[in-house]
């Protein structure tokens, strides 16, 4: 139910750009990414995973955050400003979610190390959809024309595009969970996030979009060091197996 939820405010971000209510195009991808977490969680907290629902996800992902964020672009600014070869940009960063998502899927069977969980391979498509509204949302609140400029957000659709194309670790929280004793900070920081969220959305939203983009360094330090110590780990163990091994004796005759 909630898939199709964000399946559908995925699409109405798209009708809201052709009335060119941009804030509310915006929302409604927003929407629809809040949506879209909240159904994984549902479904992993009630058991409910099957391969159905998994399809179906990737399906409204794709819907979402592939095709919405490149068409409401392409409407906003690169239409306009670029034309045709907006249309291209627009459509590479379409397929560049696509295969993002296939990737994802062709991975679901395979083994992954105790702490895969912590990571995504590339940024996650609705990450990617958020991040590539990022200069339409400080145009909100800016003066500035430059953040409607078409090359602008052609270069950050190209850049987004290879992020999830890429094979580049980024944090999860999939399995973030918190202590009982950050519970009481955790509400004090959520509320005053909530009481800045009502006075400056905007504004709030574009300061969460770049600390993401600043941790990718970080997500690929981290994730090496754990490839390492699992490297150091299994070799190891293959020096201590190989010298558990009985070994074979021979006498030479003389």
């Amino acid at each position: 139910m909630l898939t199709i939820l964000a399946l559908c405010a995925g699409l109405t971000s798209v009708r809201f750009a052709l009335d060119e209510k941009w804030e509310m195009a915006v929302i409604a991808i927003l929407a629809a990414g809040i949506l879209d977490g909240l159904d994984g969680r549902m479904a992993r907290l009630l058991k409910g995973t099957s391969r159905f629902g998994a399809e179906l996800d990737s399906l409204s992902d794709f819907v979402s955050f592939g095709v919405a964020p490149a068409l409401v672009l392409f409407l906003w600014t690169l239409d306009s400003d670029l034309g045709g070869i907006g249309w291209i940009i627009a459509l590479i960063y379409t397929v560049s979610c696509g295969l993002r998502l296939a990737r994802f899927n062709s991975m679901l069977d395979e083994e992954t190390p105790s702490w895969g969980g912590q990571f995504f391979t590339g940024i996650a498509a609705p990450g990617g959809a958020c991040i590539s509204l990022l200069f339409m949302v400080i145009s909100f609140y800016s003066d500035s024309d430059i953040f409607r400029s078409g090359i602008l957000n052609a270069a950050w659709l190209l850049v987004l595009a290879f992020l999830m194309a890429s094979r580049i670790p980024t944090f999860s929280l999939k399995r973030v969970r918190v202590s009982r004793r950050f519970i009481m900070p955790m509400l004090i920081l959520v509320g005053g996030l909530a009481a800045v969220m009502a006075s400056y959305p905007w504004q709030l939203l574009s300061a969460i979009a770049v600390a993401y983009i600043a941790t990718i360094p970080f997500s690929v330090i981290s994730q090496r060091k754990l490839v390492a110590a699992d490297a150091q780990k299994a070799d190891m163990a293959r020096v201590k197996s190989d010298e558990g091994a009985p070994q074979d004796s021979t006498e030479d005759d003389v």
